[in-house]
C-alpha cells in the first residue's frame, strides 16, 4: 500500500544541537551514509516536536490529531543520482501517541517507540522531558527564546543555522522490524519555514551523555532553535537500501 501524504502544523519544535566527533558518530550510521560536517564537526541532536492537525493531506484540519514526539537525529550526506544529497539519519523515534506508535512503519514511514512526556511552555521558555517505556532513553531540555543565536561553534548566526536545517529536510529512519526494506524515508515540506534562536538553560540526554556511545569530549551541546506554528506537509519517500544495517545502540 502506498503511504499517504500527510499534513500537520508544527505547534512547537525544539532542535537541540550537538557538535560531535565525526569518527565517533560515523559508527552509528548504516553503509551509504556519512556525517555531514560543519566547520570540522558532525552535527547531531534531538528534535522535540508537538504536531497538531495531523491528517491525510486531502482531509480538513479539524479532523487531525495532536501528539508529542521526539527524534534523535544525525545530519548526513549520501551520494545520489544527481550528486551529494543531505538529510538526517534517525536512529530512534518516540511518541506519546498510540496512533503514531501503531501507524509508524505501517501506514506511514517511521517506526516509533512509546514514551511519556512532560511539557511546560510559556512565550519565552520551553521545557520538554520524556522517558521511553522501554527504559532506554531519557531526555530533559529547557530553553529560553532569545533575540540572537549566540555561543554556537557550528553556526555563525541564525540565518546560517536555519538554512542548514531547512536543507536537511529528508529524514531516514532506522527500522526494528527486520523486514529488510531498508531505511524508511520522509521529507518535510513547507512554504512557511521559520525558526527562532534560543539558549539552553539545562539539558540532559541519556543518548548523548552515554560515555560508551560518546566518550568524554566527543559530543558537546552547541545550540538550540525553536520552531512554532508552522504548517507543513510530510512526503513519504521510497525506502533507502542499506548494504549494512546500523550498529545496534
Amino acid at each position: 500500500m502506498r503511504a499517504p501524504r500527510l499534513a500537520s502544523v508544527i505547534e512547537r519544535r525544539l532542535l537541540v544541537n550537538y557538535r560531535v566527533d565525526p569518527d565517533t558518530v560515523a559508527r552509528l550510521l548504516p553503509d551509504g551514509l556519512r556525517p555531514q560536517l560543519v566547520r570540522g564537526h558532525a552535527v547531531a541532536g534531538i528534535c522535540l516536536l508537538r504536531l497538531g492537525s495531523v491528517r491525510p493531506a486531502w482531509a480538513p484540519a479539524a479532523v487531525g490529531l495532536r501528539s508529542e514526539n521526539a527524534a534523535h537525529r544525525i545530519s548526513v550526506e549520501r551520494d545520489g543520482p544527481d550528486g551529494v544529497e543531505s538529510g538526517v539519519y534517525i536512529p530512534r523515534r518516540d511518541t506519546a501517541s498510540l496512533v503514531n506508535r501503531w501507524a509508524g512503519g505501517r501506514v506511514f514511514p517511521g517506526e516509533h517507540g512509546r514514551a511519556d512526556f512532560t511539557v511546560r511552555e510559556s512565550e519565552d521558555t520551553v521545557r520538554v522531558a520524556f522517558a521511553t517505556r522501554d527504559g532506554s532513553t531519557q531526555v530533559d531540555v529547557t530553553a529560553e527564546v532569545t533575540d540572537r543565536l549566540e555561543g554556537s561553534l557550528l553556526f555563525s548566526g541564525l540565518e546560517e543555522a536555519s538554512a542548514f536545517f531547512r536543507d536537511g529536510s529528508e529524514g531516514w529512519s532506522a527500522t526494528r522490524s527486520g523486514r529488510g526494506r531498508g531505511l524508511d524515508g520522509m521529507r518535510l515540506e513547507t512554504d512557511a519555514w521559520r525558526v527562532e534562536p534560543a539558549r539552553i538553560t539545562s539539558a540532559r540526554s541519556s543518548f548523548f551523555d552515554d560515555p560508551e556511545r560518546f566518550p568524554p569530549g566527543t559530543a558537546e551541546l552547541d545550540s538550540v532553535l525553536v520552531m512554532r506554528d508552522v504548517p507543513v506537509r510530510w512526503q513519504p519517500l521510497p525506502p533507502l537500501p542499506t548494504p549494512r544495517p546500523p550498529t545496534p545502540h
